[in-house]
């Protein structure tokens, strides 16, 4: 990791408010207003401190060989800075602000969504503004309530969107050749199937998710889901969801006495026959499980007919990142045609681009629509027809809470 805080190679921001209408530091402004081509001139010899979880291959690869081939065309030179769990970074800059580092700080660029931007954005630790200052912001559609809002927070220009994702179960067509198409129906099957299910404890990104799906399968559930978080609409909906999770405990893994850590135990137990079922936020990771030999080559994820969760990631940038044009000009690549058609490949990530196909020129929409698509992978027509948008973060934090007292996990 980098070190704590180091000298910034371009001008310094001294503070930040979370509002991009609030007073910007002068030369944050400078930065605002200056052509993006300068802002390129002034990146070239610094290095850019990239924060992104690290526990895939092929996004490594992606971000340090591909992204960091291009920065280094530029000038820059690409620090990829792998964590456990996107907390770390927002840890990293909060303490940097209670230490009075308002400036050089260690992160420059962090992938982040949900209760970790909103953390950042309500403290006042974001540079905003830079999103739409990019060339590739105009194939974005700003208006697109999951780019508008994550997790239900405003972005107001402190973020700008990089992934697409959706959580999708996966089964063995050859253990289940039918598998439960509802929320219900995989309910039932969970409880007539003892010990062939299991999720990971919460605070595990995936099954926090599985959780939330439980909640917004209940009477009531989406439509509270979809609205602010009080604790009146929690204290209604909980007990509905926990009554559903305190029935199928007993039926679970090993009588749900204990749970996987993550999901990549989860994966494990699937990849070895012990569960059969799997899920994940990204659909791809089954086609890549197939492709190395973990998975079972008929293996199959899908969306639940009555919907599955659905959000976009980001990409911020801190309040006293060290070197914020570098940072700039490492969103713009990514955002690029060329940067989200190279992660929408299956063989290097398969990611969904955050890019309106509309707005793009007809040669370069073609090339999306055009790429293949493994057998085990959901089709995007299959999970955008059944997505279902993401509860707000103060939703997820206070279910994922409640989960972790309630099961002492």
């Amino acid at each position: 990791m980098p070190p704590f805080a180091r000298p910034a190679a371009a001008a310094l921001t001294l503070s930040l408010l979370a509002s991009p209408a609030a007073a910007i530091p002068t030369a944050d402004q400078v930065l605002l207003d200056m052509p993006f081509e300068r802002v390129g001139d002034v990146a070239k010899g610094t290095t850019v401190d990239f924060f992104l979880w690290g526990g895939d291959d092929r996004i490594n690869a992606y971000v340090s060989g591909w992204l960091g081939a291009r920065l280094a065309e530029r000038g820059i030179t690409l620090n990829r800075v792998g964590v456990g769990a996107t907390a770390e970074a927002v840890n990293q800059v909060m303490s940097e602000k209670e230490a009075g580092v308002l400036s050089g700080g260690a992160v420059d660029l962090v992938w982040i969504n949900g209760e970790n931007f909103r953390s950042l954005k309500e403290n006042g630790l974001l540079f905003c503004g830079w999103p739409t200052r990019l060339p590739a912001a105009a194939a974005i559609d700003w208006t697109d309530p999951a780019i508008a809002t994550d997790f239900g927070t405003p972005v107001d220009g402190c973020e700008a969107p990089w992934s697409r994702a959706q959580f999708v179960f996966a089964t063995d067509t050859a253990r289940v050749p039918e598998p439960p198409r509802t929320m219900a129906a995989l309910l039932a099957w969970i409880e007539a199937h003892p010990g062939r299910f299991a999720y990971p404890a919460p605070p595990d990104f995936n099954g926090a998710a599985f959780v939330r799906q439980v909640f917004a399968s209940v009477d009531g559930g989406r439509e509270a889901l979809a609205g602010p978080f009080s604790q009146a609409a929690f204290d209604a909906l909980a007990p509905k969801a926990f009554a559903v999770l305190d029935r199928i405990a007993p039926k679970l893994w090993r009588g749900g006495e204990t749970y996987p850590t993550d999901v990549a135990q989860l994966d494990g137990l699937f990849a070895n026959g012990e569960v059969d079922f799997a899920f994940n936020y990204e659909a791809t990771v089954f086609g890549a499980g197939v492709e190395n030999g973990r998975f079972p080559a008929t293996t199959r994820s899908y969306a639940l007919d009555d919907g599955t969760l659905a959000n976009v990631s980001f990409l911020a940038i801190p309040f006293n990142a060290a070197d914020k044009p570098a940072a700039m000009v490492a969103a713009e690549i990514l955002l690029s045609v060329d940067g989200q058609y190279e992660k929408a490949r299956p063989e290097v990530w398969g990611m969904t681009t955050v890019l309106d196909l509309s707005r793009l020129a007809p040669a370069d929409a073609e090339r999306f629509r055009a790429l293949p698509r493994h057998p085990a992978v959901a089709a995007p027509e299959d999970l955008a027809s059944r997505a279902v948008p993401e509860a707000s973060a103060a939703w997820a934090a206070a279910i994922e809470k409640a989960w972790i007292a309630r099961y002492g996990h």
